[in-house]
């Protein structure tokens, strides 16, 4: 299989800059997915590394040899597009087939490796059908199907679910993951759809007008974004985002919000004494904060204002200070609209942030930048 760099990738339209010096770097075997809204870049980048679309500066290699302006039948690559891309006067057998012809194999090895992809996506008894006698889902498998069958070193995947409906995204997500990473083959996954993402990546690259701006495990990107857009992206519902004072107290740093007051975590402390005096923004994810139904000395009383039951859990909304609040507690919890709740949060479960600038900071960063 392959690994694969990118290495200062610039790609501009006219004036717009779709991707803005990007480096990425991809493990062999490794399942990558590209992450972000609309325009972000990524399937822009997906593209170039395809051949598909050439880059105006920047070199994409593949197991150390430069392929940044290769054509694409010589990248040993596959893609499978978000419209399918399959071919409606061939059967499935010919569609699957298409790659392995244009390559010049043998017929009995073509026979043999379309049976073989077929069999694993469960279409071997619809191979002298024609898509339009298919389903979605089933034209889905024929185009995964043609993407494994020539045995490239890498398949790129531009939103190949996005056109299923919720029932077979859910089925198609778990079924594939488990044959992609069942093959071994080096993956590159475009989609805006944050489940998607979280659910089926090694690692995730969450992008924004052209840049990446974190690239991790997905619980890492989940539980410590790098920025306010980042979890503000990730997570439904999205992080919580609360103004907090930076004060001295007592010996102590806090951060006040409104009347109560938070004491900053002894890891944090020489990171954000720089902060003291200033407003900084904390982070908090809906599910990590401790609800209590009785008052604490280091709890946060809140009203409720809004009570949705969704089965597994209710998503409460409260007010903190001018910031709208949601938190998840158990669906047996007896809360009702008006009621007072008290929240705990979890020292390790809180995000510091730069109110200006939106950046995260971690004891990490702050040694780093001291040294």
């Amino acid at each position: 299989m392959a690994k694969i760099v990118i290495e200062n990738a610039v790609k501009k339209f006219g004036s717009f800059t779709a991707l803005n010096n990007v480096n990425l770097s991809v493990d062999e075997h490794e399942f990558v997915v590209l992450l972000g809204p609309s325009g972000c870049g990524k399937t822009t980048l997906l593209r170039a590394i395809a051949g598909l679309g050439m880059l105006d500066s920047g070199r994409i290699c593949v197991d150390g040899r430069d392929i940044t302006y290769l054509p694409p039948r010589e990248r040993n690559l596959s893609m499978v597009f978000q419209n399918y891309a399959i071919f409606p006067h061939m059967k499935v057998f010919d569609n699957i087939a298409f790659g392995l012809k244009m390559k010049k194999v043998a017929p009995a090895e073509i026979n043999e490796r379309v049976h073989e992809a077929a069999e694993l996506l469960h279409i071997e008894g619809m191979l002298n059908r024609f898509p339009v006698q298919m389903s979605g889902g089933q034209r889905q498998r024929i185009a995964v199907a043609r993407a494994i069958a020539v045995n490239s070193s890498i398949i790129l995947m531009d939103e190949p679910l996005s056109n299923l409906d919720a029932l077979l995204r859910l089925e198609m997500r778990a079924e594939l993951k488990s044959l992609l990473h069942r093959l071994g083959v080096t993956t590159i996954y475009v989609t805006h759809d944050q489940i998607e993402a979280l659910s089926m990546g090694d690692r995730i690259a969450v992008m924004r007008e052209g840049n990446i701006l974190q690239y991790d495990a997905p619980l890492i990107v989940y539980d410590a974004p790098a920025d306010r857009f980042v979890g503000s992206f990730i997570g439904n519902p999205p992080m919580n985002f609360v103004a907090a004072q930076i004060e001295g107290r007592g010996g102590e740093l806090t951060a006040r919000v409104g009347d109560w007051h938070l004491r900053v975590p002894a890891d944090m402390r020489a990171a954000l004494a720089g902060f003291t005096g200033k407003t900084m923004t904390l982070g908090i994810r809906a599910e990590a904060m401790d609800v209590l139904d009785a008052e604490a000395p280091d709890a946060l009383g809140v009203k409720v204002d809004v009570v949705e039951p969704l089965g597994s859990q209710n998503l409460l909304t409260v007010r903190v200070g001018g910031s709208v609040m949601k938190v998840s507690t158990r669906p047996d919890l007896p809360v009702k609209r008006g009621d007072t709740i008290w929240l705990r949060f979890p020292e390790a479960k809180i995000r510091w942030l730069d109110a200006d600038t939106g950046r995260a900071i971690s004891p990490a960063a702050q040694t780093a930048s001291a040294a």
